[in-house]
Protein backbone atom coordinates (compact mmCIF):
# COMPACT_ATOMS: atom_id res chain seq x y z
CA UNK A 1 0.00 0.00 0.00
CA UNK A 2 2.95 1.84 -0.62
CA UNK A 3 4.26 2.66 3.01
CA UNK A 4 7.66 2.32 4.32
CA UNK A 5 10.17 -0.84 4.62
CA UNK A 6 11.20 -0.42 8.01
CA UNK A 7 12.35 -2.84 10.63
CA UNK A 8 12.08 0.62 13.03
CA UNK A 9 8.93 0.42 14.99
CA UNK A 10 9.62 3.41 17.44
CA UNK A 11 7.20 5.81 15.47
CA UNK A 12 4.37 3.59 14.75
CA UNK A 13 1.23 1.70 16.32
CA UNK A 14 0.57 -0.94 13.67
CA UNK A 15 3.09 -3.08 11.80
CA UNK A 16 2.77 -5.29 8.75
CA UNK A 17 4.36 -8.72 8.68
CA UNK A 18 4.26 -11.48 6.37
CA UNK A 19 4.22 -14.69 6.97
CA UNK A 20 5.04 -16.93 3.69
CA UNK A 21 5.17 -20.34 5.28
CA UNK A 22 2.58 -23.55 4.64
CA UNK A 23 3.04 -27.69 5.61
CA UNK A 24 3.51 -28.52 2.51
CA UNK A 25 1.02 -31.30 3.35
CA UNK A 26 -2.24 -30.44 1.07
CA UNK A 27 -3.31 -33.10 -1.23
CA UNK A 28 -4.19 -30.71 -3.91
CA UNK A 29 -2.82 -27.17 -3.44
CA UNK A 30 0.16 -26.01 -1.79
CA UNK A 31 1.00 -22.39 -2.63
CA UNK A 32 0.03 -20.14 0.70
CA UNK A 33 4.03 -19.23 0.79
CA UNK A 34 3.56 -17.50 -1.72
CA UNK A 35 0.33 -15.22 -0.49
CA UNK A 36 2.55 -12.37 0.99
CA UNK A 37 4.22 -11.53 -2.16
CA UNK A 38 1.05 -11.73 -3.81
CA UNK A 39 -0.81 -9.52 -1.44
CA UNK A 40 1.88 -6.81 -1.46
CA UNK A 41 2.01 -7.03 -5.16
CA UNK A 42 -1.96 -6.14 -5.34
CA UNK A 43 -2.27 -4.11 -2.51
CA UNK A 44 -1.07 -1.21 -4.83
CA UNK A 45 -4.38 -1.05 -6.37
CA UNK A 46 -5.99 -0.49 -2.55
CA UNK A 47 -6.69 3.49 -1.60
CA UNK A 48 -6.72 4.38 2.06
CA UNK A 49 -9.75 5.93 1.89
CA UNK A 50 -13.08 4.10 2.85
CA UNK A 51 -15.75 6.42 2.65
CA UNK A 52 -18.53 6.84 4.31
CA UNK A 53 -17.40 4.39 6.49
CA UNK A 54 -14.18 5.02 7.48
CA UNK A 55 -13.02 8.78 5.51
CA UNK A 56 -9.38 8.71 6.89
CA UNK A 57 -5.87 7.04 6.36
CA UNK A 58 -5.34 4.48 8.85
CA UNK A 59 -1.41 3.77 7.17
CA UNK A 60 -0.65 7.77 8.20
CA UNK A 61 -3.10 7.52 11.61
CA UNK A 62 -1.03 4.41 12.97
CA UNK A 63 2.28 5.35 10.74
CA UNK A 64 2.12 1.89 9.16
CA UNK A 65 5.16 0.21 8.12
CA UNK A 66 5.74 -2.91 6.78
CA UNK A 67 8.33 -5.11 8.25
CA UNK A 68 9.29 -7.60 5.50
CA UNK A 69 8.75 -11.34 5.94
CA UNK A 70 9.44 -14.15 9.02
CA UNK A 71 12.26 -15.73 8.21
CA UNK A 72 10.95 -19.53 8.07
CA UNK A 73 10.75 -22.65 5.82
CA UNK A 74 7.85 -23.84 4.44
CA UNK A 75 7.39 -27.03 5.18
CA UNK A 76 9.66 -27.05 8.64
CA UNK A 77 7.16 -27.04 11.08
CA UNK A 78 8.36 -26.95 14.65
CA UNK A 79 11.75 -24.62 13.92
CA UNK A 80 9.28 -22.31 11.80
CA UNK A 81 6.35 -21.54 14.37
CA UNK A 82 9.39 -20.87 16.71
CA UNK A 83 10.68 -18.35 14.46
CA UNK A 84 6.98 -16.87 13.83
CA UNK A 85 6.49 -16.55 17.75
CA UNK A 86 9.70 -14.62 18.08
CA UNK A 87 8.78 -12.33 15.28
CA UNK A 88 5.18 -11.78 16.54
CA UNK A 89 6.19 -11.29 20.14
CA UNK A 90 9.06 -8.46 18.18
CA UNK A 91 6.37 -6.28 17.45
CA UNK A 92 3.85 -7.05 19.89
CA UNK A 93 5.77 -6.29 23.09
CA UNK A 94 6.92 -2.92 21.49
CA UNK A 95 3.00 -2.27 22.26
CA UNK A 96 2.30 -2.35 18.39
CA UNK A 97 -0.41 -4.29 16.64
CA UNK A 98 1.05 -6.67 14.57
CA UNK A 99 -1.48 -7.13 11.05
CA UNK A 100 -0.03 -10.55 9.39
CA UNK A 101 -0.47 -11.89 5.75
CA UNK A 102 0.26 -15.56 5.73
CA UNK A 103 0.88 -17.81 4.71
CA UNK A 104 -1.59 -21.29 5.56
CA UNK A 105 -3.71 -21.53 8.87
CA UNK A 106 -1.45 -22.95 11.08
CA UNK A 107 0.44 -19.51 11.44
CA UNK A 108 -2.43 -18.65 13.79
CA UNK A 109 -0.83 -21.02 16.28
CA UNK A 110 2.35 -19.37 17.03
CA UNK A 111 1.06 -16.00 16.62
CA UNK A 112 -1.44 -16.71 19.32
CA UNK A 113 1.75 -18.09 21.52
CA UNK A 114 3.19 -14.60 21.29
CA UNK A 115 0.21 -12.42 22.07
CA UNK A 116 -0.93 -14.99 25.00
CA UNK A 117 2.37 -13.74 26.49
CA UNK A 118 1.17 -10.56 26.96
CA UNK A 119 -2.60 -10.68 27.32
CA UNK A 120 -3.41 -13.98 29.63
CA UNK A 121 -6.86 -13.22 28.65
CA UNK A 122 -6.61 -13.17 25.13
CA UNK A 123 -9.94 -14.32 23.41
CA UNK A 124 -9.97 -15.42 20.09
CA UNK A 125 -12.61 -14.21 16.93
CA UNK A 126 -12.15 -16.38 13.65
CA UNK A 127 -13.50 -16.11 10.52
CA UNK A 128 -13.54 -18.79 8.39
CA UNK A 129 -15.16 -21.59 6.09
CA UNK A 130 -13.50 -23.99 8.44
CA UNK A 131 -12.97 -24.15 12.24
CA UNK A 132 -9.35 -25.51 11.83
CA UNK A 133 -10.51 -27.83 15.30
CA UNK A 134 -10.03 -30.98 14.31
CA UNK A 135 -8.84 -33.85 16.96
CA UNK A 136 -5.35 -34.34 15.31
CA UNK A 137 -3.94 -36.54 18.14
CA UNK A 138 -1.33 -38.39 16.10
CA UNK A 139 2.34 -39.02 17.27
CA UNK A 140 3.75 -37.52 14.25
CA UNK A 141 4.32 -33.90 14.13
CA UNK A 142 2.52 -33.18 10.65
CA UNK A 143 -0.66 -35.13 12.64
CA UNK A 144 -0.60 -32.78 15.56
CA UNK A 145 0.54 -29.73 13.54
CA UNK A 146 -1.32 -28.84 10.55
CA UNK A 147 -3.95 -26.22 9.35
CA UNK A 148 -6.94 -28.31 10.30
CA UNK A 149 -5.58 -28.43 14.71
CA UNK A 150 -4.19 -25.25 15.18
CA UNK A 151 -7.28 -23.95 17.15
CA UNK A 152 -7.31 -27.88 19.18
CA UNK A 153 -3.81 -27.14 20.02
CA UNK A 154 -4.19 -23.65 21.03
CA UNK A 155 -7.35 -24.72 23.15
CA UNK A 156 -4.95 -27.57 24.84
CA UNK A 157 -2.48 -25.26 25.58
CA UNK A 158 -4.42 -22.17 26.74
CA UNK A 159 -3.62 -19.96 24.42
CA UNK A 160 -6.97 -18.18 24.73
CA UNK A 161 -10.36 -17.79 26.82
CA UNK A 162 -12.18 -20.41 24.80
CA UNK A 163 -15.58 -19.83 26.59
CA UNK A 164 -15.29 -16.33 25.01
CA UNK A 165 -14.32 -17.38 21.96
CA UNK A 166 -15.87 -17.84 18.58
CA UNK A 167 -15.93 -19.29 14.86
CA UNK A 168 -17.75 -17.68 12.77
CA UNK A 169 -19.20 -18.84 9.40
CA UNK A 170 -18.06 -22.56 9.34
CA UNK A 171 -19.61 -24.73 6.38
CA UNK A 172 -19.55 -27.87 4.42
CA UNK A 173 -17.63 -29.95 2.76
CA UNK A 174 -15.55 -31.22 5.38
CA UNK A 175 -13.38 -34.35 5.44
CA UNK A 176 -15.45 -36.23 8.70
CA UNK A 177 -18.37 -36.29 10.70
CA UNK A 178 -18.62 -34.27 14.00
CA UNK A 179 -16.05 -31.91 13.40
CA UNK A 180 -18.31 -29.03 14.75
CA UNK A 181 -19.35 -31.06 18.18
CA UNK A 182 -15.58 -31.42 18.18
CA UNK A 183 -15.41 -27.86 18.42
CA UNK A 184 -17.69 -27.21 20.94
CA UNK A 185 -16.73 -29.88 22.69
CA UNK A 186 -13.01 -27.62 23.14
CA UNK A 187 -15.30 -25.10 24.93
CA UNK A 188 -15.31 -22.65 21.81
CA UNK A 189 -18.38 -20.80 20.88
CA UNK A 190 -19.06 -22.02 17.03
CA UNK A 191 -21.39 -20.04 14.72
CA UNK A 192 -21.93 -21.44 11.65
CA UNK A 193 -22.51 -20.32 8.55
CA UNK A 194 -26.24 -21.75 8.24
CA UNK A 195 -26.95 -20.04 11.94
CA UNK A 196 -25.07 -16.80 10.61
CA UNK A 197 -27.53 -16.92 7.58
CA UNK A 198 -30.44 -17.70 9.89
CA UNK A 199 -29.61 -15.15 12.63
CA UNK A 200 -28.51 -12.77 10.25
CA UNK A 201 -24.99 -10.41 10.78
CA UNK A 202 -26.61 -7.80 12.98
CA UNK A 203 -27.99 -10.34 15.31
CA UNK A 204 -24.80 -12.44 15.32
CA UNK A 205 -22.79 -9.07 15.51
CA UNK A 206 -24.44 -8.11 18.68
CA UNK A 207 -23.36 -11.41 20.44
CA UNK A 208 -20.25 -10.90 19.46
CA UNK A 209 -19.80 -7.65 21.27
CA UNK A 210 -22.00 -8.36 24.43
CA UNK A 211 -19.48 -11.61 24.32
CA UNK A 212 -16.08 -9.85 23.31
CA UNK A 213 -16.46 -6.19 24.75
CA UNK A 214 -13.56 -5.33 27.02
CA UNK A 215 -11.09 -7.88 26.01
CA UNK A 216 -8.25 -8.28 24.23
CA UNK A 217 -8.79 -10.00 21.11
CA UNK A 218 -6.84 -11.63 18.35
CA UNK A 219 -8.61 -11.34 15.06
CA UNK A 220 -8.10 -14.47 12.38
CA UNK A 221 -9.70 -13.93 9.14
CA UNK A 222 -8.96 -16.52 6.67
CA UNK A 223 -10.02 -15.88 3.34
CA UNK A 224 -11.45 -18.61 2.33
CA UNK A 225 -14.66 -17.47 4.00
CA UNK A 226 -15.41 -15.66 1.05
CA UNK A 227 -16.95 -17.64 -1.65
CA UNK A 228 -14.73 -19.04 -4.26
CA UNK A 229 -16.35 -16.76 -6.77
CA UNK A 230 -14.52 -13.66 -5.57
CA UNK A 231 -11.55 -15.43 -3.73
CA UNK A 232 -10.50 -18.78 -5.53
CA UNK A 233 -7.39 -18.44 -4.74
CA UNK A 234 -7.38 -20.14 -1.26
CA UNK A 235 -6.21 -23.06 -0.35
CA UNK A 236 -9.61 -25.05 0.62
CA UNK A 237 -12.07 -23.21 -1.08
CA UNK A 238 -15.82 -24.25 0.09
CA UNK A 239 -18.60 -23.30 -1.83
CA UNK A 240 -21.73 -21.15 -0.45
CA UNK A 241 -19.78 -18.47 1.42
CA UNK A 242 -19.96 -14.71 1.86
CA UNK A 243 -19.54 -12.19 -1.17
CA UNK A 244 -17.02 -9.37 -0.88
CA UNK A 245 -19.70 -6.97 -0.38
CA UNK A 246 -20.94 -9.55 2.61
CA UNK A 247 -17.41 -10.08 4.34
CA UNK A 248 -16.53 -7.13 4.24
CA UNK A 249 -19.71 -5.29 5.98
CA UNK A 250 -19.41 -8.44 8.52
CA UNK A 251 -16.20 -6.99 9.42
CA UNK A 252 -17.03 -3.25 9.62
CA UNK A 253 -19.81 -4.65 11.71
CA UNK A 254 -16.98 -4.98 14.55
CA UNK A 255 -16.32 -1.55 14.85
CA UNK A 256 -15.25 -1.13 18.46
CA UNK A 257 -13.86 -4.19 19.74
CA UNK A 258 -10.54 -4.33 20.90
CA UNK A 259 -8.03 -5.91 18.30
CA UNK A 260 -4.21 -6.52 19.35
CA UNK A 261 -3.58 -8.58 16.53
CA UNK A 262 -5.12 -9.45 12.67
CA UNK A 263 -4.57 -12.19 11.05
CA UNK A 264 -5.18 -12.66 7.01
CA UNK A 265 -4.03 -15.60 5.96
CA UNK A 266 -4.50 -18.69 3.36
CA UNK A 267 -4.02 -16.65 0.01
CA UNK A 268 -2.71 -19.09 -2.37
CA UNK A 269 -1.20 -17.16 -5.64
CA UNK A 270 -0.96 -20.37 -7.70
CA UNK A 271 -5.07 -20.86 -7.69
CA UNK A 272 -5.62 -17.60 -7.96
CA UNK A 273 -7.58 -15.69 -10.83
CA UNK A 274 -5.74 -12.10 -11.85
CA UNK A 275 -4.58 -11.90 -8.93
CA UNK A 276 -8.71 -11.55 -7.23
CA UNK A 277 -7.73 -13.33 -3.74
CA UNK A 278 -4.88 -11.01 -3.18
CA UNK A 279 -6.47 -7.89 -3.51
CA UNK A 280 -9.73 -8.87 -1.64
CA UNK A 281 -7.29 -9.78 1.05
CA UNK A 282 -5.43 -6.37 0.69
CA UNK A 283 -8.67 -4.49 1.32
CA UNK A 284 -9.64 -6.51 4.21
CA UNK A 285 -6.17 -5.71 5.38
CA UNK A 286 -6.92 -1.68 5.08
CA UNK A 287 -10.60 -2.00 6.07
CA UNK A 288 -8.93 -4.20 9.70
CA UNK A 289 -6.39 -0.88 9.99
CA UNK A 290 -9.06 1.40 9.88
CA UNK A 291 -10.75 -1.08 12.63
CA UNK A 292 -8.07 -0.42 14.54
CA UNK A 293 -8.27 3.67 14.57
CA UNK A 294 -11.54 3.23 16.17
CA UNK A 295 -10.15 1.34 19.33
CA UNK A 296 -6.84 2.57 19.18
CA UNK A 297 -6.93 6.24 18.37
CA UNK A 298 -4.23 8.89 17.98
CA UNK A 299 -3.72 10.86 20.67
Amino acid sequence: MGVPFSSNLSHSRAAVLGIPFDCGTHPARVGSRLGPSAIREQSVLVRPFQPPWADFNPLEQHAVVDCGNVICTPGLIESSLDRIEQAVYRVASADIVPVTMGGDGLVSLPQLRAMHRLFPDLVLLHIDAHTDTYPGDGREIQERYNTATTFTRAAEEGLVDTARSFHVGARGTVTMNGVFEHTRAQGYGLIDDAELRRRGPPDVLGQLHESLVGRPVYLCFDMDFFDPSCAPGVCTPTWGGATAREGLEFLQGLEGLNFVAVDVNTVSPPHDVGGMTAFLAATVMIQCLALLCRTRPVS
